[in-house]
């Protein structure tokens, strides 16, 4: 096999460790892969990115599919629906303090991965980084991953200046410092 269909296969392999480490979250509270990941989402993200539509584009999977999960969630009394917008079919979701709770047991599911990361040289990191930010951003604009937050495709990012530049924060960026999921993030 030539090397990018390794890379390919390694990915894979990685992306089957995450899924298993996010069952076993999951089974622990009687709740799906994507109910866990919908929890920790609305606790890391702004109220604007935390509604059916953009969740479903989040994680690529229908409206009626994130529609049920919340409707679980809800029951549940782990999200709330807040109606404050002037549009009343549309919400926002929140976490209750239950589901504050699930996240804080949940949200370092990927510790097993993190703590194997930390053998590994540190300059492998970045350039591993380095190489990760690229492809995602690639792949978004290709039209294969439909979310992405990353420096790249924002308005505020510039490579005039030398390298990379965040004409928001008025500071150059390291490779390390891409964001992957930036809150500030506004689309070119």
């Amino acid at each position: 096999m030539d090397l990018n269909s390794k890379i390919i296969a390694g990915l894979g392999r990685i992306s089957e460790v995450f899924k298993v480490l996010l069952w076993d979250q999951a089974k622990q509270f009687k709740l799906s892969p994507i109910q866990i990941q919908i929890l920790n989402f609305v606790a890391h993200h702004n109220t604007d990115l935390n509604n059916v539509s953009c969740l479903a584009k989040e994680f690529n999977v229908t409206k009626p599919t994130i529609s049920d999960a919340i409707r679980v969630l809800v029951n549940k009394n782990l999200l709330i629906k807040d109606f404050s917008s002037e549009d009343n079919r549309s919400y926002s979701l929140l976490l209750s303090s239950k589901g504050k709770e699930i996240v804080g047991h949940t949200e370092n599911f990927t510790e097993p991965i993190h703590r194997q990361l930390n053998g590994i040289d540190n300059v492998d990191l970045k350039s591993l980084y380095a190489t990760l930010t690229e492809l995602i951003y690639k792949l978004n604009r290709s039209g294969i991953l439909t979310v992405q937050r990353t420096c790249f495709g924002c308005r505020f990012y510039d490579t005039s200046k030398n390298g990379h530049y965040c004409n928001l924060l008025q500071i150059k960026l390291l490779d390390t410092d891409i964001r992957l999921d930036c809150p500030e993030f506004e689309e070119k």
